[in-house]
Formats: structure tokens, sequence, C-alpha cells
């Protein structure tokens, strides 16, 4: 794969953030839009990338575990850092790739956590924390949806550090 050279950064970001906000606009969950926005980016067609990344949307598979948009942002750095072989060297420069990301997301956010983005483990007045309901099915997309989720500031986090992070590597 050809190495895509950059001449604006700032440019291809915002593009980029653009992008994945469109997506999860249209219904895809923050993994597919943090992972749909660099499709083209790596080749990878539309419809396998959104395929690919869409067990992981919710905290994976609405779990509230590690955050979707974190998550997408991880595979982009397999598609990256990875090769088709098993390598040690490339796994452990994948696995170093990875945690950076994770670093940046979680100083960026405060976790990396789906349900403590959301706030649904916050500690009631009497010490306990709420049991979290996981349920399959996804909300439906409405004004209220959005005022209060924070996914679409993940998504656009997760694009910005990936974006951040390719640059620091080409630099």
């Amino acid at each position: 794969m050809e190495k895509k050279q950059i001449t604006d950064w700032k440019e291809e970001t915002e593009k980029r953030v653009q992008k994945g906000i469109a997506l999860f606009k249209e219904g895809y969950n923050c993994s597919q839009s943090v992972a749909l926005a660099f499709a083209d980016w790596y080749g990878v067609p539309e419809d396998l990338m959104a395929k690919m990344s869409a067990p992981y949307g919710g905290g994976i598979g609405r779990m509230r575990e590690t955050c979707g948009s974190a998550l997408g942002t991880f595979m982009l750095a397999g598609l990256e850092t990875s090769c088709p072989e098993a390598n040690q060297e490339v796994k452990a420069l994948t696995y170093k790739a990875v945690q950076e990301l994770a670093a940046d997301f979680k100083a960026q956010t405060g976790s990396i956590i789906c349900k403590e983005l959301l706030g649904l483990n916050k500690q009631r007045a009497d010490g306990t924390i709420p049991e979290i309901t996981i349920c399959h099915t996804p909300e439906a997309r409405t004004d209220e949806y959005y005022k209060k989720r924070p996914c679409i500031r993940m998504v656009e986090t997760g694009i910005r550090t990936y974006m951040a992070w390719l640059e620091r590597r080409e630099n």
C-alpha cells in the first residue's frame, strides 16, 4: 500500500473529523464512524470496514466496555502498523501504538471505558453504583439522544488522536 502524503495535517484532520461526525449522524456507531472516516486512506472497501467495526459500537456490542471510538482508532493502528504474518516484532509495534493511542484518548476524555464516558457508573448518594443494564437494542437517534451522549465528541477525539499520532510518526 502506498503511503499517503499529507501536505496540510490540519486540513486533513478537519476533513476526517467532519466525515466521522457525519457518519455518526447517519446512524453508524462510534467505532464505524471512526474507522469509516479512514476507509479510503487504507483502501478498504467501505462495506467491509463498516462490517468489521460494527461489533465495537456501544463499548463492544453495547456492553459499555471499551469505547467504540477508541476501538475504531485501535483498528486503524492495526492497519497502519501490522503485517499479515505472525511476527513478534511487528506485534510489539502494534501494541505500542495502541497503548500510545489509548493513553492519548484517555488524557483527553478521562477514560477509554464507555460506561465511564457516559456517566453510567456514577456513585449514588448512598455509596452504591447502579447496575448497568445491557441491552442489544440501540437507542433511536433523536435530538434527546445527541444531547445526553458524548459520542460525537468521542468520534471527534478518536479521529483527532489518530491523526496526531500519524503526524508524529511522519515527523
